[in-house]
């Protein structure tokens, strides 16, 4: 089987997403190629837009045309404008979303632009002839033929995922990585590098001691992300906040000798200072205390995301060290946080346009460049958009 299309987007993450969507309206045949359609626009670690140094770049998004922001409020659970003491400038919109509802809102929006269609397939290989890509070729066999290839493929090139010394295969948990990609690629005198980063523990709410945190409220004022937003519909919910203590710190050493971080199992690096709580104790041991943030995933889920206590020590110490801080003493998880590693490509092998230098009319956006967060990821994949239709 064979297709033609103007453009190629392989993976429908948030680069993806935003990429496909931006080529689509700009009038190319688009093609987004994913491998889980129940998984388009997918919040792997926090359900949460924005932020300091973040929020600002959905606007940007929204101003260019792109969706994050619209989606961001129409599934938002929680809005905060962060930085209030400071002046206008510098105040950030953040939002924890429902992660659920965002996925659909995400399809909705993608099902209903002309020109695009949506293929459930993993990409193998890369087709280039004389410089130029020309196509791509699935697991299933099926040649997409294209002029232009956007790559948004996130922590799925050769996902390797770490509890402790256990080691499994995975874009995410519970998802298959992909192989050969990246070798198809680097065939074509392209540079790649592993990257590593990491997700927490996700919690049952029925198991947590509410009553002894603190209690974290949105705000329901007039602001949004997208000024062309509605108001928002969902519930609004609160968040919680602790600390960890001397007795949690010290758990946490005692697995040292088994995280993946310590004992020579990761080697690469992440895309930014954006540490485990492993990390935490040993770059800042004279802090008895690390603050923690207990987030809603979803307007009628009882899981919640413990925001700064990401970890890829073993279950077991991750478990014991949460029962050291009074509101989790009885916890009850629904899985333990990991650590992944996966493929980028150095991107000072592009263009600002983000077209490869190597391989003409070859595009890479998101984690593949080594981001960090779903925002950089969007505002890359807009831009690729945007820039492979010229």
């Amino acid at each position: 089987m064979e297709f033609k299309y103007d453009v190629i987007v392989i993976g429908a993450g948030h680069a993806g997403c935003e990429a496909a969507a931006a080529a689509a309206n700009l009038g190319s045949k688009t093609c987004l190629i994913t491998m889980d359609m129940n998984k388009i626009g997918q919040m792997s670690c926090n359900p949460a837009v924005g932020g300091i140094a973040k929020g600002q770049i959905v606007r940007e998004i929204d101003a260019l045309g792109g969706y994050m922001g619209l989606v961001t409020d129409r599934t938002a659970i929680q809005f905060r404008m962060l930085n209030r003491s400071k002046g206008p400038a510098m105040w950030s919109p953040r939002a924890q979303c429902d992660r659920g509802k965002f996925i659909w809102a995400w399809r909705e929006v993608l099902e209903n632009i002309p020109n695009l269609h949506i293929w459930q397939d993993t990409v193998e290989e890369l087709l280039v002839e004389n410089g130029e890509v020309t196509g791509v070729v699935t697991c299933w066999g099926v040649t997409f033929r294209a002029k232009c290839v956007v790559l948004t493929a996130g922590t799925f090139l050769n996902g390797l995922m770490h509890i402790g010394r256990k080691m499994l295969p995975g874009g995410r948990c519970a998802e298959p990585a992909s192989y050969h990609l990246t070798e198809s690629i680097t065939r074509h005198g392209i540079t790649a590098g592993r990257m590593k980063t990491g997700t927490p523990v996700r919690i049952d709410a029925r198991s947590v001691r509410f009553d002894l945190m603190d209690i974290q409220d949105g705000e329901n004022d007039f602001h949004r992300f997208s000024f062309i937003s509605e108001p928002r519909p969902l519930q609004q919910l609160p968040c919680w906040t602790c600390f960890t203590n001397e007795e949690v710190h010290e758990t946490l050493r005692s697995g040292l000798a088994d995280s993946p971080l310590y004992n020579g199992q990761i080697q690469s690096i992440g895309p930014r200072y954006c540490p485990s709580i492993e990390t935490k104790i040993v770059t800042f041991p004279d802090k008895p205390q690390h603050q923690l943030f207990l987030e809603p995933e979803g307007e009628s889920t009882r899981e919640l995301y413990l925001n700064g206590f990401s970890s890829s020590l073993p279950m077991d110490i991750q478990l014991e060290a949460l029962k050291k801080i009074p509101c989790f003493q009885d916890v009850v998880l629904y899985r333990p946080g990991y650590a992944i590693e996966y493929d980028y490509f150095d991107p000072t092998q592009l263009r600002h346009t983000l077209e490869s230098k190597r391989v003409r009319n070859l595009f890479f956006a998101g984690q593949v460049n080594g981001t960090t967060g779903y925002e950089e990821a969007g505002g890359q994949g807009i831009v690729a958009g945007i820039n492979e239709t010229t």
